[in-house]
């Protein structure tokens, strides 16, 4: 794999569009403002990624897809290949002459019945399968790994697990707003000024437990999801318990993508807003990041959770989509 010295830190002059400034505004009107996408019907794949586990990935070509950069794009939490930004960086991608495959993570975009496991932020070797099936069934030369907040964390694990022994193929991997700090992140999502956010997260999450026990008879305890008032109890009482891990703790703690980004060895982009309500970066976390030459790290003062809506000046005004695929287009 290639690498490229650069800054590890930078400042952008992000300019919110008007009257959407600041961090919680930036962040609810990135779901209430109507998008339209100009998307030919993509390739429906199912990728096993575990033995009779697949998930669902969307794909969009390029006449020569051989040649052409790809880029995996994986959503964050609750989302799927359907939410805005990953159709966003999709339509941006493909304009530049990339392919775009968006990434449902498992059980996601429609496919609760076909995968009795969750999903959940350390799964990177899911990651993996599908880089490696694109390589095997479609020749691709080149890829490239992006990922919104969750779906961050897990394209940066996957590379900083790579390190310099990750697929030839492999050039890049570029995140908006990571939850590289899993435990500060839930913690933050618990304040009382994220109240929303949270209680929509479980509300979403506790519907698709819901779910997984209809698909599933007799495999989920509905009852864990009585008295749940936080997310960190919810990865406690559920993620934790029917993914493997001793408790909430122990999972963030080893999910993280901060235990590894100092590893990654390719040219990655971290997008960061520093008014994002809920995604903390850590100190010895920027300390991993300024020590890799590889990582340019991005932090603007507005711009809330993975939205950096900006005016529309001679584009659509989705800044992080736009900066994510220059900086693709750069490589």
């Amino acid at each position: 794999m290639g690498t490229l010295a650069v800054s590890s830190m930078q400042k952008v002059q992000f300019r919110p569009r008007r009257f959407l400034r600041g961090g919680h505004v930036q962040t609810v009107a990135s779901f209430l403002l109507p998008r339209r996408f100009s998307l030919a019907r993509p390739e429906e794949r199912m990728i096993e990624v575990e033995s009779g586990i697949p998930v669902l990935c969307h794909c969009h070509w390029q006449e020569e897809r051989r040649t052409a950069l790809t880029v995996i794009v994986v959503h964050g939490l609750e989302g799927s290949s359907e939410s805005q930004y990953m159709l966003g960086i999709a339509e941006k991608g493909l304009t530049a002459g990339m392919n775009v495959v968006r990434m449902n993570q498992r059980t996601c975009g429609g496919t609760d019945g076909l995968a009795p496991t969750f999903y959940h932020s350390g799964r990177s070797p899911d990651i993996a399968v599908v880089a490696t099936n694109l390589i095997e069934q479609d020749g691709i030369s080149r890829f490239a790994l992006c990922g919104y907040s969750m779906g961050g964390n897990l394209v940066l694990k996957t590379a900083g697990e790579w390190g310099s022994v990750g697929p030839p193929e492999f050039v890049a991997v570029a995140a908006v707003c990571p939850a590289m700090d899993l435990a500060a992140s839930a913690d933050a999502l618990h304040t009382p000024a994220n109240r929303l956010y949270e209680q929509y997260f479980l509300w979403q999450l506790k519907a698709r437990m819901r779910k997984k026990a209809e698909c599933f008879p007799g495999r989920y305890d509905l009852s864990r999801l009585q008295s749940l008032q936080s997310l960190r109890d919810f990865d406690d009482k559920v993620t934790a318990f029917y993914s493997g891990f001793e408790g909430a703790s122990d999972y963030y703690a080893r999910s993280a993508a901060a235990n590894v980004v100092d590893r990654i060895a390719v040219p990655a982009y971290i997008l960061y807003a520093a008014n994002d309500p809920f995604i903390r970066v850590l100190p010895e976390t920027r300390r991993k990041i300024a020590g890799n030459a590889n990582i340019t790290f991005v932090e603007t003062d507005d711009g809330g959770h993975c939205s950096f809506i900006a005016e529309r000046d001679g584009y659509d005004g989705h800044f992080a989509e736009r900066a994510v695929v220059e900086f693709f287009r750069s490589l």
